[in-house]
């Protein structure tokens, strides 16, 4: 009898632990960029605030890198399920849905303090956009200004024909082709090996992605620009987000909020660091020349200009926000 009522408490702790276990939510969020870079180190961040305002009831394990899925698969892993949570570069899907491009307009925001007035003055249409896509922003996080990098001085665009240029999305691209230059897809976890196999041979991205990537060891020359500030965001799963307890949610956004206030801080804060790093390792940073300058702003124009035509009123309404702010 002794015996069998050992047995029976033993069954009943093992059932309570095994019920704990099962309320417990284990999520993988798979990243794009190095453990070391800030946003990935905020994601980090995140996930322990989020252990710590759920008490334990969401656990989630950040995948920097690529390492759990490759950049370009994060949100469709997302969006599916395969992944309840993840983040991703913004603007990466404006071909899908040209209203994510919101941040990638030239010259239009190119302070920290213009950006954050542009995104509360896109976020209601980009949440609305999203939520079509079956996802849910939590919080999101600008890079500093983007600027070109080459492997040459460059003082307008008859210096850059026939260059191969990595883009990230359509707004690079776009750059890419007006200035001559050869547009190549490349995902921030493979630039290092494409610059030195040669497959591309310029970009443009902040000091963030050169320092991360040590480009100074296939380029020489940085130019400021400050095109724009894109945005990463952390996106969760319609249906897991949904399916949350509204305490659950509560916790999350708590945890968003703080996050990416940090998050921005701290980009706002290495922004000149990074192109002391640059100039550290043998690179020169320097500001676009007037000839050059001109032709990028003529092109942002255009550009625009074009997705304004793309998205319509809802594009329209957000740049008439963001100019009465």
């Amino acid at each position: 009898m002794k015996l069998h009522k050992v047995s029976m408490i033993a069954a009943a702790v093992a059932l309570m632990f095994s019920s704990t276990a099962a309320s417990a939510e284990e999520w993988d969020m798979p990243m794009a960029y190095a453990a070391t870079n800030y946003h990935s180190e905020h994601g980090v961040i995140f996930a322990d605030k989020v252990r710590e305002y759920t008490n334990g009831e969401v656990d989630i394990t950040i995948h920097p890198g690529g390492s759990l899925f490759k950049g370009g698969e994060i949100k469709r892993a997302v969006q599916t399920g395969q992944a309840p949570i993840g983040e991703r570069f913004m603007s990466a899907h404006a071909n899908e849905a040209p209203l994510l491009g919101w941040d990638n307009l030239p010259f239009l925001a190119t302070t920290y303090e213009e950006n954050e007035k542009l995104w509360e003055a896109a976020k209601e249409k980009v949440n609305a956009q999203l939520a079509d896509l079956n996802l849910v922003t939590l919080y999101t996080c600008p890079w500093p200004g983007q600027g070109f990098y080459f492997n040459k001085e460059v003082d307008s665009s008859a210096d850059t024909q026939g260059v191969k240029f990595r883009s990230y999305n359509s707004a690079t691209a776009t750059f890419a082709k007006e200035l001559g230059m050869l547009p190549v897809q490349v995902e921030a976890a493979e630039l290092s090996q494409a610059l030195a196999t040669g497959v591309a041979e310029a970009f443009i991205s902040s000091g963030s992605t050169g320092y991360d990537r040590k480009v100074w060891e296939h380029l020489s020359h940085y130019y400021k620009v400050n095109a724009w500030l894109p945005r990463n965001y952390v996106i969760i799963n319609k249906g897991v987000y949904e399916g949350l307890s509204g305490d659950t949610r509560a916790a999350l956004h708590r945890a968003a909020n703080e996050t990416g206030a940090s998050c921005a801080a701290e980009s706002a804060r290495l922004a000149n660091w990074y192109f002391e790093q640059l100039e550290g390792n043998g690179m020169i940073v320097q500001d676009a020349g007037p000839a050059f300058l001109k032709e990028l702003k003529d092109i942002g124009a255009k550009m625009q200009d074009e997705w304004l035509e793309s998205v319509g009123a809802d594009g329209q309404a957000i740049i008439d926000a963001y100019k009465r702010m």
